[in-house]
């Protein structure tokens, strides 16, 4: 527990919520209520091994913050997650149910397990978010997101491409997910991803499909090809200039297949947003000229 104020709140409050739930109490030293909530709480953070911050904030030596989260009664609880409030309660509850509210509030072991992937890809740790995954689906297997998840580092996190391997889990990984995750623009962007890097190694070498489009320029069959080529080696604006190419040259080019596969790369590049509106802006002139 540490107390907070108008000036380290952004930090201990809103930017730490993005790592971990973070539980704000608004007291005042001459509440009663005050005094009993607040050993409750720090019992539980120690209980909970972690699973969430607790801050304490002086209500009545921080009026910005007050008033900023409307705190009209004390003790004010505030449960922060991804730097917003999230939920909260009012008054000196029994331990019993503050237990309740941070069993809600709080991910289960298989979320816990995801998000921690998150933090190693931030890292940089690509083999200790794989692991993390795997460990997040053996606690729950029909755990949808970190299915998701686990595919997108397979397929498009490693530093160098997906070996058959690592193909086939990323497939595995997705032949499983709810028809409802299936909706997910995400998901269509892997199953992509996964067809894409099959085609290309059935394909010829990058420099033979080079040479044959400079060759052929009207060969959108090579430039299709070329297009899977680089979009396996994840250059993807390489690939989508290959692919709005395919689309200016016959915008209906095998039955929209390349229109298909230009709008599955934008998902891939989503992390890019400058590419994507660049990109997508080509794609509705061309579309609409």
């Amino acid at each position: 527990m540490i107390e907070v104020n108008l000036t380290t709140f952004e930090l201990e409050v809103l930017g730490a919520s993005r790592k971990l739930p973070v539980l704000v109490d608004f007291w005042a030293p001459w509440c009663g209520p005050c005094r009993a909530l607040g050993p409750v709480l720090e019992r539980l953070e120690t209980a909970y091994a972690e699973r969430f911050k607790l801050v304490k904030v002086n209500s009545d030596e921080n009026p910005e913050l007050s008033q900023r989260y409307m705190v009209r009664s004390i003790p004010y609880v505030l449960a922060f997650i991804d730097g917003n409030p999230a939920d909260g309660f009012i008054g000196a509850l029994p331990e019993t149910q503050v237990r309740a509210f941070l069993d809600r509030l709080l991910p289960g072991p298989a979320e816990s397990e995801r998000r921690r992937a998150q933090q190693l890809i931030g890292q940089g740790d690509v083999a200790g978010a794989i692991a993390a995954l795997r460990a997040a689906l053996r606690i729950d297997p029909d755990h949808d997101a970190a299915k998701l998840d686990l595919a997108d580092v397979l397929l498009n996190r490693l530093p160098c491409a997906p070996d058959a391997r690592q193909i086939a889990d990323a497939d595995q990984a997705l032949s499983s997910v709810t028809a409802r995750a299936q909706g997910e623009a995400r998901y269509g962007s892997l199953t992509t991803r996964i067809e894409t890097l099959r085609e290309a190694a059935a394909l010829p070498e990058l420099d033979t499909l080079k040479a044959a489009v400079s060759a052929q320029p009207d060969d959108l069959k090579a430039r299709s090809a070329l297009a899977s080529k680089h979009l396996a080696r994840g250059e993807l604006e390489l690939a989508l200039e290959q692919l709005i190419e395919v689309i200016r040259r016959d915008r209906n080019y095998d039955q929209g297949a390349a229109r298909r596969t230009f709008l599955s790369v934008l998902d891939l590049a989503a992390d890019r947003p400058a590419l994507v509106s660049d990109y997508r802006k080509k794609l509705s002139l061309l579309l609409n000229r």
